[in-house]
Formats: structure tokens, C-alpha cells, sequence
């Protein structure tokens, strides 16, 4: 009887280190999974900064309006000018639309609950 408990002592010796081993190397793999995520997220934000700064620099006014004059015979742009806003009572607003009616209405406040 002694031998059998130490045999499965044995095999949940066994059975415990080969859990252990697997989930050392599921950290592992996870660890160097984060690590390379991270990694990417970093070079994604580095070339969106580099993004925002190319788009600054392709968007600057006097940039644009030098490709305005030069393209105005494509594109015939011209710069804004204040006649062409309209004035806010030229804008057309939805009907209102009638309240609603209370008359309908029913009063629970006061009322006991259902059972």
C-alpha cells in the first residue's frame, strides 16, 4: 500500500512540475508577445508624428495658396469671401411640431404596485 501512494506522489510530482514548465513558457511567449506589441505601438505613434508634421507642412496657407493660383485655371478657386455666408434668418428651420397632449396622460405616482 506504501509503495502505491508514494508511485502516485510520484506521478503528482511529476504532473505539477510538467504544469509548471508549460506555464513557464506560456509567460514567456505572452511576455515577448506584450514586448512586440508595445514595440509596434511605438513605431505607429513615431510615423503619426511624422504624419502630423508632413500634414503641417503640406498645409500650410501661403503653400496653399501658391497651389490655388497656380491651378486656377483648372480649378478656378478663389479665396472666401463675406458676401458669400448667408445670414442666419435666410436659414430654413423644420416646423415645430404641435406639443404633446397631457390630456391623455396617466397618473402612477399614486398607484400601488400590481401584483
Amino acid at each position: 500500500m506504501r509503495s502505491f501512494f508514494f508511485i502516485l506522489t510520484a506521478l503528482a510530482v511529476i504532473g505539477t512540475a510538467f504544469w509548471g514548465y508549460r506555464e513557464n513558457y506560456r509567460t514567456h511567449a505572452a511576455l515577448d508577445h506584450n514586448e512586440d506589441m508595445q514595440r509596434a505601438i511605438g513605431q505607429a505613434r513615431a510615423r503619426l508624428t511624422v504624419l502630423r508634421a508632413e500634414w503641417a507642412y503640406l498645409n500650410r496657407p501661403d503653400r496653399l495658396r501658391d497651389l490655388a493660383d497656380i491651378n486656377f485655371d483648372k480649378l478656378g478657386l478663389l479665396p472666401l469671401a463675406p458676401e458669400q455666408f448667408g445670414r442666419a434668418d435666410q436659414v430654413s428651420y423644420p416646423e415645430e411640431k404641435a406639443p404633446l397632449s397631457l390630456s391623455d396622460a396617466i397618473e402612477v405616482s399614486n398607484m400601488e404596485a400590481l401584483r
